[in-house]
Protein backbone atom coordinates (compact mmCIF):
# COMPACT_ATOMS: atom_id res chain seq x y z
CA UNK A 1 0.00 0.00 0.00
CA UNK A 2 1.14 3.59 -0.66
CA UNK A 3 1.88 5.89 2.10
CA UNK A 4 -1.35 8.38 2.54
CA UNK A 5 1.24 11.49 2.14
CA UNK A 6 2.31 9.82 -1.29
CA UNK A 7 -1.40 11.20 -2.39
CA UNK A 8 -1.28 14.30 0.14
CA UNK A 9 -4.64 15.82 -1.29
CA UNK A 10 -6.51 12.36 -1.97
CA UNK A 11 -5.79 11.06 1.62
CA UNK A 12 -6.84 14.84 3.04
CA UNK A 13 -9.85 14.86 0.93
CA UNK A 14 -10.94 10.87 2.21
CA UNK A 15 -10.02 12.01 5.57
CA UNK A 16 -12.59 12.39 8.41
CA UNK A 17 -11.83 16.06 9.32
CA UNK A 18 -11.61 16.94 5.77
CA UNK A 19 -14.32 15.01 3.57
CA UNK A 20 -17.03 17.36 4.11
CA UNK A 21 -14.74 20.31 2.28
CA UNK A 22 -14.25 17.36 -0.58
CA UNK A 23 -16.75 18.62 -3.99
CA UNK A 24 -16.68 16.07 -6.90
CA UNK A 25 -17.39 12.61 -7.90
CA UNK A 26 -16.69 9.63 -5.84
CA UNK A 27 -13.78 9.28 -8.34
CA UNK A 28 -12.18 12.61 -8.83
CA UNK A 29 -12.50 15.83 -5.52
CA UNK A 30 -11.42 19.17 -5.11
CA UNK A 31 -11.52 21.35 -2.37
CA UNK A 32 -14.58 23.53 -1.80
CA UNK A 33 -13.93 26.98 -4.18
CA UNK A 34 -12.83 29.43 -2.15
CA UNK A 35 -10.59 26.70 0.58
CA UNK A 36 -8.19 26.42 -2.08
CA UNK A 37 -7.77 24.76 -5.77
CA UNK A 38 -6.32 21.43 -4.82
CA UNK A 39 -7.74 17.96 -6.49
CA UNK A 40 -7.06 14.58 -6.62
CA UNK A 41 -8.37 11.17 -8.60
CA UNK A 42 -9.38 8.41 -7.18
CA UNK A 43 -6.74 6.71 -9.32
CA UNK A 44 -5.29 7.15 -13.23
CA UNK A 45 -8.35 5.48 -14.60
CA UNK A 46 -9.87 7.31 -17.81
CA UNK A 47 -12.94 7.27 -16.06
CA UNK A 48 -11.28 9.29 -13.43
CA UNK A 49 -9.11 11.66 -15.25
CA UNK A 50 -12.59 12.50 -17.21
CA UNK A 51 -13.52 12.75 -13.77
CA UNK A 52 -10.92 15.54 -12.51
CA UNK A 53 -11.13 17.22 -16.03
CA UNK A 54 -15.24 17.86 -15.03
CA UNK A 55 -14.60 19.39 -11.95
CA UNK A 56 -15.83 22.97 -11.57
CA UNK A 57 -12.46 25.25 -11.68
CA UNK A 58 -14.29 28.66 -10.89
CA UNK A 59 -10.57 29.97 -10.58
CA UNK A 60 -9.77 28.69 -13.40
CA UNK A 61 -7.31 26.13 -12.06
CA UNK A 62 -7.01 23.02 -10.33
CA UNK A 63 -3.58 21.81 -8.31
CA UNK A 64 -2.10 18.54 -8.35
CA UNK A 65 0.45 17.07 -5.78
CA UNK A 66 1.61 13.58 -6.05
CA UNK A 67 4.35 11.82 -5.85
CA UNK A 68 3.84 9.83 -9.23
CA UNK A 69 2.27 12.22 -11.18
CA UNK A 70 -1.03 11.49 -12.50
CA UNK A 71 -1.44 11.46 -16.61
CA UNK A 72 -2.62 14.77 -17.27
CA UNK A 73 -6.65 14.37 -17.87
CA UNK A 74 -8.36 14.71 -21.14
CA UNK A 75 -9.77 18.20 -21.70
CA UNK A 76 -6.30 19.91 -19.58
CA UNK A 77 -3.01 21.10 -20.16
CA UNK A 78 -0.31 21.77 -17.61
CA UNK A 79 0.51 26.07 -17.29
CA UNK A 80 2.75 25.31 -13.83
CA UNK A 81 4.83 22.49 -12.94
CA UNK A 82 7.59 22.40 -10.00
CA UNK A 83 9.23 19.85 -7.77
CA UNK A 84 8.14 20.38 -4.24
CA UNK A 85 10.22 18.62 -0.98
CA UNK A 86 8.03 16.47 1.03
CA UNK A 87 9.19 17.08 4.60
CA UNK A 88 7.95 15.36 7.83
CA UNK A 89 9.14 16.11 11.19
CA UNK A 90 11.31 13.87 13.43
CA UNK A 91 11.64 15.32 15.94
CA UNK A 92 10.88 19.23 17.30
CA UNK A 93 14.11 20.85 17.64
CA UNK A 94 14.78 23.05 21.04
CA UNK A 95 13.16 26.26 21.63
CA UNK A 96 15.42 29.37 21.41
CA UNK A 97 14.35 32.49 24.00
CA UNK A 98 13.18 34.94 21.74
CA UNK A 99 10.71 37.72 23.26
CA UNK A 100 8.03 37.42 19.86
CA UNK A 101 4.24 37.48 21.00
CA UNK A 102 2.33 35.25 18.94
CA UNK A 103 -1.76 35.38 18.93
CA UNK A 104 -4.34 33.22 17.75
CA UNK A 105 -5.93 34.67 13.85
CA UNK A 106 -9.53 35.11 14.19
CA UNK A 107 -11.98 35.43 11.42
CA UNK A 108 -11.61 39.35 12.29
CA UNK A 109 -8.26 38.62 10.78
CA UNK A 110 -9.43 37.14 7.51
CA UNK A 111 -9.10 40.14 5.39
CA UNK A 112 -5.28 40.85 6.74
CA UNK A 113 -4.29 37.26 6.05
CA UNK A 114 -5.36 37.04 2.89
CA UNK A 115 -3.91 40.26 2.11
CA UNK A 116 -0.40 39.09 3.25
CA UNK A 117 -0.73 35.85 1.90
CA UNK A 118 -1.29 37.80 -2.04
CA UNK A 119 1.62 39.57 -1.41
CA UNK A 120 4.02 36.89 -0.22
CA UNK A 121 2.74 34.14 -2.02
CA UNK A 122 3.28 31.43 0.34
CA UNK A 123 1.53 28.88 -1.84
CA UNK A 124 -2.21 28.93 -3.29
CA UNK A 125 -4.26 31.39 -0.72
CA UNK A 126 -7.96 31.82 -1.14
CA UNK A 127 -10.79 33.69 0.90
CA UNK A 128 -11.43 30.78 2.87
CA UNK A 129 -8.03 28.76 3.37
CA UNK A 130 -7.68 29.85 7.09
CA UNK A 131 -10.68 28.38 8.08
CA UNK A 132 -8.73 24.89 6.82
CA UNK A 133 -7.46 24.63 10.49
CA UNK A 134 -5.77 27.06 13.63
CA UNK A 135 -3.65 30.36 12.18
CA UNK A 136 -1.19 32.15 14.12
CA UNK A 137 0.28 35.77 14.10
CA UNK A 138 2.76 38.22 15.50
CA UNK A 139 1.56 41.69 14.80
CA UNK A 140 2.81 45.00 15.49
CA UNK A 141 0.13 47.97 16.05
CA UNK A 142 -3.08 46.05 14.92
CA UNK A 143 -0.64 45.35 11.67
CA UNK A 144 -0.44 41.69 10.72
CA UNK A 145 3.73 41.23 10.48
CA UNK A 146 3.41 37.12 9.86
CA UNK A 147 1.75 34.20 10.03
CA UNK A 148 1.35 30.07 10.20
CA UNK A 149 -1.58 27.54 10.21
CA UNK A 150 -2.89 24.22 9.03
CA UNK A 151 -3.98 22.85 5.49
CA UNK A 152 -4.21 19.56 4.57
CA UNK A 153 -5.10 17.04 6.87
CA UNK A 154 -4.89 13.52 6.12
CA UNK A 155 -5.73 10.95 8.75
CA UNK A 156 -3.05 10.77 11.24
CA UNK A 157 -1.19 13.97 9.88
CA UNK A 158 -1.11 17.70 9.64
CA UNK A 159 0.48 20.06 7.19
CA UNK A 160 2.24 23.05 8.28
CA UNK A 161 0.87 25.85 5.56
CA UNK A 162 0.75 29.43 5.23
CA UNK A 163 4.22 30.17 6.08
CA UNK A 164 4.79 34.03 5.42
CA UNK A 165 6.25 36.90 6.81
CA UNK A 166 5.77 40.64 5.37
CA UNK A 167 8.91 41.97 3.82
CA UNK A 168 9.51 44.49 6.45
CA UNK A 169 9.71 42.29 8.99
CA UNK A 170 12.15 39.57 7.91
CA UNK A 171 14.97 38.70 9.33
CA UNK A 172 12.91 38.45 13.04
CA UNK A 173 12.71 34.97 13.47
CA UNK A 174 8.66 35.09 13.41
CA UNK A 175 8.51 32.20 10.83
CA UNK A 176 10.25 29.95 13.15
CA UNK A 177 8.41 30.78 16.07
CA UNK A 178 4.41 30.76 14.49
CA UNK A 179 5.65 27.82 13.18
CA UNK A 180 6.87 26.01 16.32
CA UNK A 181 3.14 27.08 17.90
CA UNK A 182 1.50 25.56 15.16
CA UNK A 183 3.74 22.10 15.33
CA UNK A 184 3.14 21.69 19.21
CA UNK A 185 -0.76 22.28 18.89
CA UNK A 186 -0.44 19.39 16.18
CA UNK A 187 1.97 17.16 18.71
CA UNK A 188 -0.66 17.38 21.23
CA UNK A 189 -3.40 16.14 19.17
CA UNK A 190 -0.99 13.19 18.62
CA UNK A 191 -0.30 13.90 14.98
CA UNK A 192 2.58 14.06 12.66
CA UNK A 193 3.42 16.84 11.33
CA UNK A 194 4.56 17.49 7.61
CA UNK A 195 4.88 20.21 4.90
CA UNK A 196 5.87 20.84 1.32
CA UNK A 197 8.71 23.86 -0.16
CA UNK A 198 9.86 24.10 -3.54
CA UNK A 199 12.34 21.81 -3.71
CA UNK A 200 15.02 24.55 -4.95
CA UNK A 201 14.06 27.48 -1.82
CA UNK A 202 17.36 26.08 -0.04
CA UNK A 203 16.36 29.12 2.73
CA UNK A 204 13.10 27.62 3.54
CA UNK A 205 14.26 24.09 3.36
CA UNK A 206 17.63 25.01 5.98
CA UNK A 207 14.78 26.43 8.38
CA UNK A 208 12.28 23.47 8.21
CA UNK A 209 15.28 21.43 8.90
CA UNK A 210 16.48 23.49 12.24
CA UNK A 211 12.74 22.99 13.70
CA UNK A 212 13.42 19.18 12.85
CA UNK A 213 11.59 18.46 9.91
CA UNK A 214 13.56 15.87 6.89
CA UNK A 215 12.55 15.02 3.37
CA UNK A 216 10.59 12.40 2.90
CA UNK A 217 10.00 12.69 -0.38
CA UNK A 218 9.79 14.69 -3.57
CA UNK A 219 6.48 15.30 -5.21
CA UNK A 220 5.48 17.06 -8.43
CA UNK A 221 2.91 20.11 -8.32
CA UNK A 222 1.08 20.72 -11.32
CA UNK A 223 -1.29 23.49 -12.34
CA UNK A 224 -4.07 22.78 -14.83
CA UNK A 225 -6.43 24.67 -16.37
CA UNK A 226 -8.27 24.56 -19.83
CA UNK A 227 -5.89 25.09 -22.91
CA UNK A 228 -7.59 28.41 -23.73
CA UNK A 229 -7.15 29.99 -20.02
Amino acid sequence: MSHPLDRPIWSALTSERQTSLAVGANRALRFAPGYGVFAASEDQSPESLAAMAALERPEGVICTVEADPIPVPPGLSVVKEATLAQMVLVALAPAKARDIVIEPLTEADAPAMLALATLTEPGPFFERTHQLGDFFGVKQDGRLLAMAGERLKPDGFTEVSGVCAHPDARGRGYAGALMRTVIEQILARGETAFLHSYADNAGAIALYRSLGFAVRSQMAMRMLASPDI
